[in-house]
Formats: structure tokens, C-alpha cells, sequence
């Protein structure tokens, strides 16, 4: 499953830096599939595809939040979550709205980065 913020953070960007991935943003800066990753085109579930590098609404305007679609839960490059390692206020905890397997964490870091 993903991990979120929750509305604890003290934004404090301890986590920001250590997402493998960049899934991380401070709150109201917009987001990109292309950050931090090996994306150009992102497919749409009405089979088009869009340009990774397009901007995307915040998903939170008030405290630091995380890409769903681009946490792999820090799977394939350490062993633990590095957002939660480094949390000083343990806000950085697993989504139950995005549950998913090792494997399918392991396929996202490969779709992610084109191994």
C-alpha cells in the first residue's frame, strides 16, 4: 500500500528528500509524473496517454503530501519506507485506501524508473 501524511506534519520536509521515487511535495506545489523518475507518458484509463512532465493538482494545499500513483513504499531500494524512517512526529503512515502487494509495488518501481 502507499503510505500518506497525515494532517499531524508539522511540515518539517525531513521526508521530501528521502523519497526514491519523488513522491513527495510540500503542500500546494503541483506534482509530475516525470519527477524523480524515467516517464515521459503516462497512460489514461480511456487509453490515451498524456505527457509525464504534466502538472497536476496538490493533493493537499496545507501540509506535505504523497503520490499515491508514484509511492512504491520505497520497494526495490531500501527496505523500509524511508518517509517513515525519518518522520520525527510519525506522520508518515501506510493508506488503506491504497493497499497493494509486494509485487505489485515491485512492478510500479519498474514501470516508474523503465527497468
Amino acid at each position: 500500500m502507499a503510505i500518506i501524511i497525515t494532517d499531524e506534519c508539522i511540515n518539517c520536509g525531513a521526508c521530501e528528500p528521502e523519497c526514491p521515487n519523488t513522491a513527495i511535495y510540500e503542500g500546494g506545489i503541483e506534482w509530475n509524473y516525470a519527477g524523480g523518475t524515467a516517464l515521459t507518458e503516462v497512460p489514461l484509463e480511456d487509453g490515451s496517454t498524456m505527457d509525464a512532465r504534466t502538472s497536476q493538482e496538490p493533493v493537499s494545499n496545507e501540509f506535505y503530501y504523497i503520490v499515491p500513483n508514484k509511492c512504491t513504499e520505497c520497494t526495490g531500494f531500501h527496505e523500509e519506507p524511508q518517509c517513515a524512517a525519518v518522520c520525527p512526529v510519525d506522520c508518515c503512515v501506510a493508506d488503506p485506501d491504497n493497499v497493494e502487494s509486494k509485487d505489485e509495488l515491485q512492478a510500479k518501481k519498474a514501470w516508474l524508473h523503465a527497468e
